[in-house]
């Protein structure tokens, strides 16, 4: 699975929101914000980790998560080159857009 279709789910955006703001968390610390099963909150880690969205470590028996800032500057970098050729097109429909009003306002005369 690929790091947007980990993220398409809510309670994953929420959990990597979570790891990005405090740093490090454990997997219980993780579920201890969220109201459903420990089992569930452990599917849904296998799934960033398998991604790429997470870093895990192991220590004793913890599992520690942590935001894999690699992964993040390729989503970025995705998300930057689909705005920039968003932002041309519409570059493109404005200078059309000038253009037919010039026209108009010239037949006007």
């Amino acid at each position: 699975m690929n790091a947007f279709a980990a993220l398409a789910d809510d309670t994953r955006r929420e959990i990597v929101r979570l790891v990005a703001k405090n740093g490090e968390l454990t997997s219980t610390e993780i579920g201890q914000n969220f109201k459903i099963s420990p089992p569930a909150i452990s599917h849904h880690l296998k799934i960033l980790k398998s991604a790429k969205v997470l870093n895990m470590k192991k220590e004793a028996q913890k599992r520690i998560y942590s935001l894999n800032g690699s992964s993040i500057n390729e989503m970025e970098d995705w998300l930057l080159d689909i705005i920039d050729l968003w932002n041309k097109r519409l570059d493109k429909l404005d200078r059309y857009v000038l253009k037919v009003k010039k026209e108009r306002a010239h037949d006007k005369k």
